[in-house]
């Protein structure tokens, strides 16, 4: 019994952690940084993999959820739009030798409550489902799931874009810097 309780309190302790993360994460995703050709390196290459995998993993779960990997697609191919627009929108310094950029607030905000609010909906929608449903894999496609990866699939897009972007502004950057010293 104390293993069950200690279960409950792990999983309820999750749940109360996401809200300080998603403002943790809006906090982060606003803020000036420095722009650095490694971390956007690192960052395109981790987001590339991760929608490779994210795709491999919808379309197994296209065999159950019909609907699945085309919302993922779309929801991919909005992120992305998202992510343009969050290059455009992004502010960049030349402060020396060196470049910073601070990300729309508002686009970051945006899609902070996106993610916020499938999360929730699949959260609400997971539970009637489920408390409805007389068979037992009704309520997984009843759920919401093809909503929540586009959700996921949005974010992914975006951060795509946005860090390719990024690398690629600091390419120009340095051309530019080495062409004024060469």
């Amino acid at each position: 019994m104390p293993l069950i309780a200690l279960g409950i309190l792990i999983v309820l302790a999750f749940i109360a952690v996401i809200p300080l993360s998603l403002i943790q994460r809006f906090r982060m995703g606003t803020a000036r940084r420095t722009a650095r050709k490694w971390v956007a390196t690192l960052n395109l290459t981790a987001l590339a993999l991760s929608v490779v995998l994210f795709l491999a993993g919808e379309l197994i779960t296209s065999r159950w959820i019909p609907e699945a990997l085309t919302y993922t697609l779309y929801g991919l191919a909005g992120g992305c739009v998202l992510g343009l627009l969050g290059i455009a929108l992004t502010r960049w310094e030349h402060v020396g030798e060196s470049m910073k950029y601070t990300p729309n607030r508002w686009l970051v905000l945006a899609i902070t409550l996106l993610v916020t609010a499938r999360v929730l909906y699949g959260f609400w929608r997971s539970w009637e489902a489920w408390r409805a449903s007389l068979e037992s894999a009704a309520w997984v496609t009843a759920s919401g799931i093809a909503g929540s990866m586009s959700a996921g699939a949005v974010v992914l897009g975006y951060y795509l874009i946005f860090w390719a972007g990024v690398r690629r502004r600091i390419r120009r950057h340095e051309r530019a810097r080495f062409a004024k010293a060469g």
